[in-house]
């Protein structure tokens, strides 16, 4: 039933609803919104990976703790 996912006729349709909903004044405004936020959270992911793999590389690796006498 959902094998080809969205279809052109549908992705008209959202669109339109969109228009309707929102107004063709505040679209530009909407889409400048959106692609700032998308910008911030791409550099936030970025800053997340680059941290993560800076601080795997400085870090010491885990020596194994040696298991005490079991009585």
């Amino acid at each position: 039933m959902l094998r080809n996912g969205l279809e052109p006729w549908h992705l008209l349709i959202v669109a339109i609803v969109v228009i309707v909903l929102f107004g063709s004044k505040k679209l530009p405004d909407t889409a400048r919104a959106l692609g700032r936020s998308m910008r911030i959270l791409k550099s936030e992911a970025k800053a997340l990976k680059d941290d993560d793999t800076t601080a795997t590389a400085t870090e010491p690796p885990a020596t194994p703790q040696a298991a005490g006498p079991t009585t």
